[in-house]
């Protein structure tokens, strides 16, 4: 697929065009600053020329995610969505400017790091599954590293209901941290196989690759890496400072046959506490919305594909900050090459095209324009 270059960053009322982040298939990331409360935020855009109804339906449903889950301390927050004047959809969120995209590809991180972002991802998890979502794209590329330093869960583009609400059936995969069932195209997500992904994803950042590459062979095509999680048998960590107990507790997560994986997120977070506890680190607290906050909103409507907002009014002009986004575009790697979407089996989209991982580009360097705006 060739790739596309990356649109005109639209006029949005109150808000000020500084740079462009990343650009998918189907989603553009920009960086601008809004007048008031001052604040950097990242603008996620859909180019003006989508019109793919199930793209839309899923531009949508992110911005309902978020609205129903970024309260939460370890989950991206959304402020507002809206169309622009141009007829473009786009949603506006919290900036954040780090990622674990390439890190853990690049450095050894710390086990004690790891095992409290697996706490906070698995007490992000546990809130989506209580308001009955799950998110379906776990994978260190869709963790991202507030100012603060805080590891939050983003990206909810392929999120879905946990109960299958009628309509064409959507399967999405990242494959090297998608489960078995998954891969096989036996379930497009459940809790099952959200603990998988979260497995894989803690083993990616201690092992400095996905649970079944094989970075010395260089056999990693997508069909291989299938073979090998449908199979599914665990390979350990090679590092001396990984405890025995947390290659238990990633073993059982990436248990081949979901009903010996942790029965909820919840569960997975009180064994990676354990595991703190037994190697004598602070525990890291269990962050989960009561049972009380759940059922208050609205269910979120995965088919709706209608543009919802009013349309902005604002006449398009070109941004004293404007520049050529195609000559400014982030140069990110994509390590997300291995990554596979359908949707409904009679085709299929692939990550870039679902904008997958485009907000993780927002780390390239933001550090000191955010020292001049604060937070």
């Amino acid at each position: 697929m060739p790739k596309r270059l990356p649109s005109t960053p639209p006029v949005l009322p109150g808000l000020a065009y500084v740079r462009p982040l990343g650009s998918g298939g189907f989603a553009d990331v920009f960086l601008y600053e809004q007048d008031m409360p001052r604040r950097a935020v990242a603008v996620k855009v859909l180019p003006s020329d989508v019109r793919d109804p199930g793209l839309l339906r899923m531009f949508n449903a992110e911005a309902d995610v978020l609205a129903h889950l970024s309260a939460h301390p370890s989950i991206v927050t959304v402020y507002q969505a809206g169309i622009s004047a141009d007829g473009r959809a786009y949603i506006v969120m919290e900036y954040c400017p780090g990622s674990l995209a390439q890190r853990y590809r690049r450095e050894r991180i710390p086990v004690d790091e790891v095992l409290a972002i697996g706490v906070r991802m698995a007490s992000a998890l546990e809130s989506a599954h209580r308001a009955g979502l799950v998110h379906r794209d776990v994978k260190p590329s869709n963790i991202l590293i507030t100012s603060f330093g805080v590891p939050v869960l983003a990206d909810f583009g392929i999120s879905a209901a946990l109960t299958p609400t009628g309509g064409d059936e959507i399967l999405a995969m990242s494959v090297p941290w998608s489960a078995p069932e998954v891969v096989a195209e036996h379930t497009p997500g459940t809790v099952a196989s959200e603990i998988w992904s979260l497995g894989a994803t803690i083993y990616s950042l201690l092992a400095g690759h996905s649970p079944f590459e094989r970075p010395e062979a260089g056999q990693n095509s997508r069909e291989q890496l299938r073979r090998r999680i449908e199979r599914a048998a665990y390979p350990r960590i090679p590092r001396a400072d990984v405890p025995d107990e947390l290659q238990a507790v990633l073993a059982r997560a990436l248990a081949r046959d979901p009903a010996d994986r942790y029965p909820s997120a919840l569960a997975m977070a009180e064994a990676l506490r354990d595991v703190q506890r037994r190697v004598g680190l602070a525990q890291t607290p269990v962050e989960v919305a009561v049972d009380e906050w759940a059922p208050q909103a609205a269910a979120v409507d995965f088919a709706d594909a209608a543009p919802r907002a009013v349309r902005s009014s604002v006449e398009h002009t070109t941004s004293r900050r404007t520049r050529d986004p195609a000559s400014l575009v982030a140069q990110a790697r994509d390590e997300d090459s291995t990554t596979m979407a359908a949707v409904p089996r009679r085709r299929r989209v692939w990550p870039w095209a679902l904008g997958a991982g485009v907000v993780s580009a927002v780390a390239v360097g933001a550090a000191w324009w955010l020292q001049a705006v604060g937070r």
